[in-house]
């Protein structure tokens, strides 16, 4: 893969919760190192950041926004909304501060990866519909890429998390990211177009 080498890596802002950040993991596990040295494994010139923060809602993401992207992001990982589904936040508040950082994103000439969310299956339906309605319309409103579960292969295998039965282990951490692999790396070759 010929790529044209960039004046300096793109790169991309994790912007997340304790998913992204690594909960109980050291940094090389979490869930940027990790997705970093598989796209430079792929021959991608990329440095990602972690500004994944525990027990950031989305509101919380949109507080912290200028701050996190600091002065040359090309792209953002947008990875919020589970804490606002664990604490039963409206799904109508969590989809307007995610609207929010996509709009300032968006004004800042920053492309987005959109990282889904599925509500837990003991919550009301009604609930669920309306939660796990929001990253679609999102991504379809801001014409994004969507990666619809950021868990996937994940929730619900205890090999795969930690004793909490919410965060990934490392291993957890690897599986995510083999899954997420294929979305990033057409995310990276976006920049290029």
């Amino acid at each position: 893969m010929s790529m044209s080498a960039p004046e300096r890596p793109l790169k991309i802002i994790a912007l997340g919760d304790s998913l992204t950040a690594g909960y109980q993991l050291p940094g090389s596990a979490a869930f940027p190192a990790v997705l970093e040295k598989a796209l430079r494994a792929k021959g991608y010139d990329v440095h990602l950041v972690n500004a994944g923060v525990s027990g950031d809602t989305a509101s919380g993401g949109l507080a912290r926004l200028d701050w996190s992207l600091g002065d040359s992001a090309d792209g953002v990982i947008l990875e919020l909304g589970a804490n606002d589904m664990l604490r039963g936040v409206d799904p109508a508040a969590t989809k307007k501060a995610l609207t929010e950082i996509m709009s300032r994103l968006r004004s800042h000439g920053i492309r987005i990866l959109l990282a889904g969310m599925r509500a837990a299956p003991n919550l009301d339906k009604s609930y669920r519909e309306q939660f796990e309605a929001i990253y679609p319309a999102l991504a379809k409103e801001f014409d994004v890429p969507l990666y619809p579960f950021f868990l996937d292969g994940v929730a619900g295998n205890p090999s795969l998390e930690l004793a909490d039965g919410l965060h990934p282990n490392a291993q957890g951490v690897d599986r995510i990211v083999e899954k997420f692999l294929p979305i990033a790396e057409r995310f990276l070759q976006s920049f290029q177009s």
